[in-house]
């Protein structure tokens, strides 16, 4: 989203404010239309200021000591910070092309961004303890607000999708960068935003064995692994009535630096798919369906977990398709009523709207892994999810 950061940082330097609230979103319902305009004007100035972005290996050092000292710091940090990444996204969320900024789930995610800059901005400077604690008690009612968006911003990308269809455009659902560019980089910043705001709140609950905040120190993927594999299952057998079997391969004594929440929705999301894949594809064979494998390796730099699965594979044409947020091969979206976002230190399971694979591999990229898929159609699909084992990464900012 560089070149739209761009966009906005000249027009703010020529003082067009008011233009570019009016560019994507109808009168009646522009930002200048709902808030103040000093307000807008401070979005967009914190617009065009560079994000600072920290790393598993920070988070590890800066929190093994939650002294009042450090707290007071990772406070003062978060004031900063906060108000900034939060003005990115509005400013993005007021101008997306194709008329989705006009959708009103994308505008009430819009209104949530812009409640709680103004609030950040508006909270007075940590100066003591006192001071944090008030501030760490508006972080806590900031968590609270965004644990939805990722539901709220996906309909209001089901409702484009709807559009396109109706229209008879469905070939151009994977044919809109912009809008695949723009929900990465958008659901990237959210991680980052939750996992800064969920570790200066962790740090002030009571004490966890190897935890440092949200980080467990001593996180076991094999043991997490069959977290996943047991839920998964469990969803399966609720659906079909049978669920394949599920074998894992790995050292359930090694362990790493790592978010247990992130980890598990990741391994449950791999072995979801493919139990739902060995599962329809073995649904009425008079053979028993094959075993899903789970390999669990470490290497120097990387942790990796394969997924392997014998459920038929998917066509190469097919490919680009699982990691399109306006896709999804499901018979409709869940209700809202049906979504969680639990402790919100984790990614919803969004069944119905395809963002189960892209938001994973968010997830992964976040820390400095990734996730790649592999599929040989008529056999089965590989998936490789790499974790970095490191810990050095930096964010990768929108």
């Amino acid at each position: 989203m560089a070149s739209m950061t761009q966009k906005l940082s000249g027009m703010l330097s020529n003082g067009a404010v008011r233009a570019l609230v009016q560019s994507a979103v109808p009168r009646g319902q522009r930002l200048l239309d709902v808030v103040d305009q000093a307000v807008v004007e401070d979005v967009f100035a914190h617009s065009v200021k560079r994000q600072c972005g920290v790393s598993l290996k920070y988070m590890l050092d800066f929190g093994s000591n939650p002294i009042e000292r450090q707290l007071i710091l990772s406070a003062q940090f978060l004031h900063k910070e906060l108000p900034v990444r939060l003005a990115h996204r509005v400013a993005e969320l007021e101008n997306l092309p194709y008329g989705l900024s006009a959708k009103s789930s994308i505008l009430k995610v819009r209104d949530w961004y812009c409640e709680s800059f103004k609030e950040l901005r508006n909270i007075a400077p940590v100066k003591d303890s006192a001071s944090e604690l008030k501030f760490t008690s508006l972080l806590r009612s900031i968590y609270r607000r965004h644990a939805n968006v990722v539901p709220v911003m996906a309909q209001g990308v089901a409702e484009l999708r709807r559009e396109l269809m109706g229209q008879g455009q469905a070939g151009a659902l994977l044919e809109l960068p912009e809008i695949h560019q723009f929900l990465d980089g958008f659901y990237l910043s959210r991680i980052g935003i939750r996992i800064l705001i969920g570790q200066h709140i962790a740090l002030h609950e009571p004490p966890k064995s190897n935890h440092i905040g949200l980080v467990c120190t001593k996180c076991s993927p094999v043991k997490v692994a069959e977290d996943a594999i047991n839920d998964a299952r469990a969803i399966c057998l609720r659906e079909y009535g049978s669920a394949p079997e599920v074998t894992i391969y790995g050292d359930p004594n090694f362990t790493f630096p790592y978010v247990p929440s992130h980890l598990h929705h990741m391994a449950f999301e791999l072995v979801k798919n493919s139990l739902r894949a060995v599962q329809d594809k073995y649904e009425d064979a008079e053979k028993d369906a094959p075993p899903i494998r789970v390999v669990v390796a470490e290497g120097g730099e990387d942790v990796t977990i394969k997924v392997s699965d014998e459920g038929g594979g998917i066509p190469r044409s097919g490919m680009p398709n699982i990691w399109s947020y306006l896709y999804s091969t499901a018979k409709s979206p869940v209700q809202m009523e049906d979504l969680k976002d639990g402790s919100g230190d984790g990614p919803v399971v969004l069944a119905g709207y395809g963002y189960g694979l892209p938001i994973s591999r968010l997830y992964a990229r976040y820390f400095g892994g990734d996730l790649q898929i592999q599929s040989m159609e008529g056999y089965g699909t590989d998936a490789y999810l790499h974790l970095n084992k490191l810990g050095n990464s930096q964010e990768p900012l929108p």
